[in-house]
């Protein structure tokens, strides 16, 4: 088993960042539209998930020969509407720009990037356990 950890540090109210191991930094924010500088953490939960996808689909259809032009995952997640506004539907849109590649051919691959490769989607099944402590000044 391999672990990996992060760290969500408070900057604000609103305002929090992500940092791994290596130093990488996600912003995150909870504010509205107007105010919005970052993802809220349902948004980088989308991106996660379209981004795990979207590395093996590109990699699978190259590794078959096919040229990508260009390729992007639309991800849309349908929230619950009381609390916790969980998503209760998230849908992934698939599309590759390809001169050479075939719809049932990307069909198999996108099916095998979801659903056998991707880390992030298994997760989204896994048991969430937590624990608690206060830390005096």
């Amino acid at each position: 088993m391999s672990k990996r950890n992060v760290t969500v540090r408070m900057k604000a109210d609103y305002e929090y960042e992500a940092s791994n191991l290596q130093g990488n930094r996600v912003p995150i924010d909870m504010y509205d539209a107007p105010n919005k500088k970052a993802q809220s953490p349902m948004d980088l939960l989308l991106s996660a998930l379209g981004g795990c996808s979207a590395v093996d689909a590109v990699l699978m259809m190259k590794k078959k020969r096919k040229q990508v032009d260009d390729f992007f995952i639309e991800v849309e997640g349908i929230r619950n509407d009381g609390i916790p506004s969980y998503y209760t539907h998230i849908h992934m849109h698939f599309v590759l720009v390809s001169p050479d590649a075939k719809e049932e051919e990307f069909a198999k691959v996108v099916a095998l990037s979801v659903d056998k490769y991707c880390s992030v989607a298994s997760s989204l099944k896994s048991e969430i356990t937590y624990t608690s402590e206060i830390r005096k000044p």
